[in-house]
């Protein structure tokens, strides 16, 4: 029986196809077979699976700016996973506070959904008066994180808590990206339970820190700890070691990999170590956007967006890491228009990178001994950005 895996589509005209949730069907071989779609969300920016409800749950990353018919507005939604067909049933949906919804996770009791809202960069012009006169102030979207309570069947129930970061970069009008404004305000690009699932980690790349909030009994979110990572760091995704606990974060303007403590008592982190995510010969931007720790090995994964690769890194006991090796993928058009997202199937021998440049899904072997990667297969999806795969069940089976 083989793995199936779910990849969240960015709707895009120029590309016919693209946008909503496709499921494949993984072969020994690294093939990739269409077994369902559904056309919604159509900006799939981010899922994630439960696999004790079977049920897969996309953000659909978009904003509503007000002009013209309104159009939908940012949201999360809920699908039931067939376990014979793969088939994907929609089952309910929830606003999402905040425009562009990005990142998603799911208790491990499978209380809570967290959402990270990324807000975007646009802002409007107000009209002040200061003591030096009239001035004008600009005002950008709240970025926020967001806690949904589940109900048995895996819906999505009422929003229970909701935390709207503050704050902006050490130089506020110099930032590195969209034109000087990508450190005007917060911005929330990841939310991640730690490994007792007391914590929430966010990665505030308009900020440069890392947030941890107490998710205590699952009804609200309370600020636990924060830690600056620098000007123009940009904390942006994290995961953490399997058996050590170890927090690993991609920093996206410095394009670092950053490897932390988290104390599980208090949620504070402290940071062990950092390196470049390039090698030694990259020259020009480079912004690495996705972590992933491999289940079995001290390895982990980072991509580039700029150098256009998929590197790894091993990690030592000291917390202390180096770059081993990395593979090529499609050049991206800027670094938002890139390979995005990655994953490990459940084994952790092959893995699978949303390779969006390319219109594919790329199969790499991963080497049981060093965590190297090889290239397996490529599949045709068009616009790809996220790569879920259905973990299997706790009798042992997959959904299909």
């Amino acid at each position: 029986m083989n793995t199936v895996c779910y990849v969240g589509s960015y709707a895009d005209p120029a590309h016919p196809g693209s946008g909503g949730i496709i499921g494949l069907e993984l072969d020994p071989s690294g093939k990739l077979e269409v077994c369902s779609r559904s056309g919604s969300p159509a900006q799939a920016g981010h899922l994630v699976y439960d696999a004790t409800t079977r049920v897969l749950y996309a953000v659909d990353e978009r904003k509503n700016d007000g002009r013209g018919p309104v159009g939908p507005r940012a949201a999360v939604h809920a699908f039931a996973v067939d376990p014979t067909t793969a088939a994907l049933t929609w089952v309910n949906s929830q606003p999402a506070p905040g425009p562009f919804p990005t990142y998603l996770s799911v208790a491990a009791d499978r209380r809570v959904l967290l959402c990270a809202d990324h807000g975007s960069f646009d802002h409007v012009e107000r009209v002040v008066r200061t003591e030096d006169g009239w001035n004008v102030e600009y005002v950008y979207d709240d970025s926020t994180v967001l806690l949904f309570g589940l109900e048995p069947d895996g819906s999505i129930g009422d929003l229970r808590d909701l935390a709207v970061l503050e704050g902006h970069g050490t130089d506020p009008n110099a930032s590195p990206q969209a034109g000087g404004h990508g450190q005007s305000g917060p911005h929330a690009h990841c939310a991640v339970l730690d490994p007792t699932g007391r914590f929430v980690v966010v990665g505030d790349k308009g900020t440069d820190r890392v947030l941890v909030y107490a998710l205590g009994d699952g009804t609200s979110l309370r600020p636990a700890a924060s830690l600056h990572t620098g000007p123009q760091t940009g904390p942006r995704h994290a995961a953490f070691h399997p058996s050590t606990g170890r927090l690993l974060m991609t920093w996206e303007f410095s394009s670092e990999l950053a490897c932390f403590t988290l104390d599980p008592e208090t949620g504070a982190v402290t940071l062990l170590d950092h390196v470049s995510t390039v090698g030694p010969d990259h020259v020009g931007l480079n912004e690495p956007a996705e972590v992933r720790v491999h289940p079995r090995l001290d390895v982990v994964y980072v991509n580039n967006r700029g150098e256009d690769t998929v590197a790894w890194f091993a990690l030592d006991a000291e917390g202390r890491l180096s770059r081993r090796g990395a593979v090529r993928l499609s050049p991206s058009i800027h670094p938002g228009l890139a390979a995005r997202s990655f994953a490990f199937d459940p084994t952790g021998t092959v893995l699978l990178v949303a390779d969006r440049p390319g219109d594919v899904v790329r199969a790499y072997a991963v080497d049981a001994a060093d965590g190297s990667l090889h290239h397996l297969a490529d599949t045709e999806v068009p616009q790809p950005a996220f790569v879920a795969f259905a973990e299997p069940e706790p009798d042992g089976s997959t959904p299909r």
